[in-house]
């Protein structure tokens, strides 16, 4: 074994407050050299979605487009968790957020890009959900849960968010 640390997180929920805590797990850990890896695995798959303004045109059968309408598009769309308040949870929070200085999901999401935290989409769940790689955000990776587990097998810190 190296003397590598390595964190593997498995990002499963599609809460903003879950995904942020995931992130901010993530890049604190990159930051303390370890290597890490994020596994989206199906609503967690929201925080990779392109964001709203950005219309792909992708052929999808109709489960697939209401899988595609009912999901958030991007990271600054996913709900709260707890005391959402039909999406004015978010809003409330991101007010608090920015009066502490805090930084946001998306801004959370291209820091870990940048200290190359490897951000991997489950291709069994894209499939389920009809999601394509045009959809998601660039740069990323994507494999099956083997990959995960090779990663997680000699992990330091192994999370489920």
């Amino acid at each position: 074994m190296s003397d590598t640390k390595k964190t593997t997180i498995v990002l499963f929920s599609g809460d903003y407050d879950k995904a942020m805590a995931a992130y901010i797990i993530a890049n604190g850990a990159a930051a303390y050299d370890h290597e890490v890896t994020i596994f989206h695995t199906f609503w967690g798959l929201n925080a990779l979605r392109k964001d709203e303004d950005v219309m792909v045109p992708v052929k999808k059968g109709f489960m697939e487009k209401m899988f595609g309408k009912m999901m958030p598009r991007g990271a600054d769309k996913m709900g709260l968790s707890n005391m959402n308040f039909a999406g004015m949870g978010p809003k409330m929070i991101k007010d608090v957020m920015k009066k502490h200085n805090a930084v946001p999901l998306p801004q959370l999401i291209e820091m870990a890009q940048e200290q190359d935290i490897k951000l991997v989409a489950c291709t069994m769940t894209m499939d389920l959900l009809g999601l394509q790689k045009e959809e998601l955000l660039d740069s990323i990776e994507y494999a099956g849960v083997a990959a995960y587990l090779a990663d997680a097998q000699d992990g330091n810190v192994n999370l489920f968010i």
